[in-house]
């Protein structure tokens, strides 16, 4: 038993010298370095990713579109109606609602916090000192067999209930290769607040120059998620204002009562 304490000691001690002979920033470097270079990352205006999704024999078509200027939508295809989720224009944050096919705006604490983060595209570590946020090594830590140095993020704090809330994200980059695999949040509402929500992210491939997961997997601790394939990604794609401006009309009771709880 001591020998096996003491090796375990000899192995944590050495994995923290290895965390310690690195920076926080020299982590991002090799990693921006890794994938494209931060002069290319910079100029990105934007991107589309697209992916097929099976859900029992049924095909889903889907396309996720994140701008430079922060606008954003995943679009998705089914039984030949589109529906619209994290959909923002710049100003208002809305959502298809499944139940009714209609277009709904967010809570307006919803909205807020989304405005709180503008700024960080296409990266939040690429001018994290511009846009005020704190980043932090915290050693290393194995995620299914591979090294990897955990990086502390601190964003703008986000409103929960009406209240400020610490934001920070966790990102695992791997010691080889310098690219995140993992990325952990804290769910702060709903049923399964308190829990984290875990992004996986693997099979990075070269579009253009600069290299993004072709593969994500996104699911809690206690559940086995949702894992997205993309056939491809398209670098400054062409865009309508329209793709992500909400279409108007009268929204649904339910939405207008939870705005107006919030306010």
């Amino acid at each position: 038993m001591k020998k096996i304490f003491l090796s375990a000691a000899i192995v944590g001690a050495s994995l923290f010298s290895f965390a310690q002979d690195i920076t926080v920033d020299e982590i991002l470097d090799n990693y921006f370095e890794n994938t494209g270079g931060r002069k290319a990352w910079s100029k990105l205006e934007g991107h589309k990713m697209s992916a097929e999704l099976d859900q029992q024999g049924m095909i889903i078509p889907i396309e996720v579109y994140e701008m430079k200027d922060d606008r954003a939508i995943t679009k998705i295809t089914f039984q030949g109606m589109e529906l619209a989720q994290g959909a923002f224009d710049g100003e208002v944050l809305w959502s298809t609602n499944f139940m009714n096919m209609r277009p709904e705006k967010a809570a307006a604490e919803a909205t807020e916090n989304k405005k709180r983060n503008l700024g960080s595209y296409p990266n939040p570590f690429l001018n994290y000192k511009d846009l005020g946020y704190e980043v932090e090594l915290m050693g290393t830590e194995d995620i299914d067999g591979v090294e990897c140095y955990k990086v502390k993020i601190t964003m703008n704090p986000t409103m929960v209930d009406g209240e400020e809330t610490e934001n920070t994200e966790f990102y695992y980059f791997d010691a080889e290769n310098f690219v995140p695999i993992r990325v952990e949040a804290e769910i702060t509402s709903g049923q399964m607040m308190g829990q984290m929500a875990i992004t996986e992210l693997s099979d990075y491939q070269e579009v253009d120059g600069l290299y993004f997961p072709f593969s994500v997997t996104m699911r809690s601790e206690e559940g086995p998620g949702q894992t997205i394939e993309f056939d491809s990604i398209e670098l400054n794609p062409e865009v309508s204002d329209d793709l992500f401006k909400f279409p108007g009309g009268e929204e649904s009771e339910e939405t207008e009562e939870a705005e107006e709880k919030q306010e």
